[in-house]
């Protein structure tokens, strides 16, 4: 696989490796956002050690400064393995 952009969120040295470590994102029951995502709507990070998804946990786990302060996210974070 090429990849063109820096930007991409898949390291090529690392595109192979097994990724067992993940996070489960999804909305909490009665989100109004389910309304446009689907009531099944998730979305899953793999990474190849515990060590790497915890601290991605940790960082998606933080309010980040681009919510106005208005602002409520539900995001459900949930750590898996497979």
């Amino acid at each position: 696989m090429d990849f063109c952009h820096r930007h991409n969120l898949v390291n090529p040295d690392t595109a192979t490796a097994e990724r067992r470590f993940g996070i489960r994102v999804s909305l909490p029951p009665g989100d109004t956002l389910r309304k446009i995502l689907g009531e099944d709507w998730e979305q899953l990070h793999w990474y190849p050690s515990e060590t790497e998804r915890d601290s991605a946990f940790d960082k998606m786990a933080v309010r980040h400064g681009y919510y106005r302060k208005t602002d409520s996210p539900t995001q459900v974070l949930e750590k898996i393995v497979r």
